[in-house]
């Protein structure tokens, strides 16, 4: 990865239905654009994002999606409404982000959730994506909102997901959850993020450190939940059944071959629907970028680097 670096410039987006989304752009101002789409939904943009970039080639846009991170309101107000914040309200957004930025063409680069909202915004808006570099994925499959998060991920984790269940005291462990992010007592949302984080932290059985802000793991938790409750706001396997609108976008997807929650064959039916994309499996890895997936991603972005002039 390269060395640190720091925005040269910040802002805040008027997105619209009361939203401001948090921006800024690191490297070179001439560079290649490119667009970095983080995953959750609701964990925000990390610094080390940044490193996944040559700063001598690229000119990186990072933002924070609606609600979390630097981006306001905040969910972990109990007062935030999320209905406005959806799959379709975020590509707008990442839209209007392009045409206040001037940029013509981006790569976007996203893990996980942000993998998903990436092949939805190249499906939509082909034109204005030249490659996409997509890790840890996942198309946005109801199947795969199940596997995660409606128990099958829970053969694997059966202490971490039986606790949550019991806490959940409902089949509807999701939609039970999401209902206590909006409690009005506190101490109620709280303990329900913190628990909903426990089963986010698995295979652990102690909180991810990034979960320990509570207002944090209160904002991720209700922005995961009201996703899933409505299974990402996608019709069930249309970014596959569409994935012809990529023919001419380039791309790379790394998928580690131990990753549970986004297990390699979601990559591999993507790859069979997307000719242009490049598959490559890390072995003796999980989910996330780790020092086995990251070398991969920095790979793919030096060498479309390479092909921009």
């Amino acid at each position: 990865m390269y060395p640190e670096i720091e925005p040269y410039a910040s802002g805040l987006l008027e997105a619209g239905d009361g939203n401001h989304v948090y921006w800024e752009t690191c490297g070179n101002p001439a560079g290649k654009p490119a667009l970095v789409v983080h995953g959750g939904p609701g964990s925000g943009c990390s610094p080390a994002f940044r490193r996944f970039f040559d700063p001598a080639r690229y000119r990186v846009v990072l933002f924070d999606q609606r609600n979390c991170g630097r981006s306001r309101p905040h969910a972990s107000d109990p007062a935030t409404d999320l209905a406005a914040n959806t799959t379709q309200a975020l590509m707008q957004d990442m839209e209007t982000l392009r045409e206040n930025l001037d940029v013509d063409r981006w790569l976007l680069l996203g893990g996980s959730w942000g993998s998903t909202l990436s092949l939805a915004y190249a499906g939509r808006h082909p034109e204005r994506v030249s490659e996409m570099v997509l890790f840890g994925v996942t198309t946005g499959r109801h199947s795969e909102v199940d596997w995660t998060f409606r128990g099958g991920l829970s053969r694997f984790f059966p202490k971490q997901w039986g606790r949550l269940a019991a806490f959940a005291g409902d089949a509807d462990v999701v939609g039970t959850i999401a209902r206590m992010l909006s409690d009005p007592d506190g101490r109620v949302r709280r303990r329900a993020a913190e628990e909903w984080c426990l089963w986010e932290s698995a295979p652990a059985t102690e909180l991810a450190p990034r979960f320990r802000d509570p207002d944090y793991a209160v904002a991720f938790a209700r922005i995961v939940t009201h996703y899933m409750s409505h299974n990402l706001f996608l019709d069930d396997g249309v970014l596959l059944r569409e994935a012809g609108r990529l023919s001419g976008i380039d791309g790379v997807l790394v998928n580690a071959r131990e990753d549970l929650h986004a297990p390699v064959e979601n990559a591999l039916e993507l790859a069979r629907a997307w000719p242009r994309a490049r598959l490559a499996i890390v072995d003796e890895a999980g989910h996330g970028t780790g020092p086995a997936v990251s070398p991969e991603i920095v790979q793919a972005t030096d060498a479309f680097a390479r092909q921009y002039s």
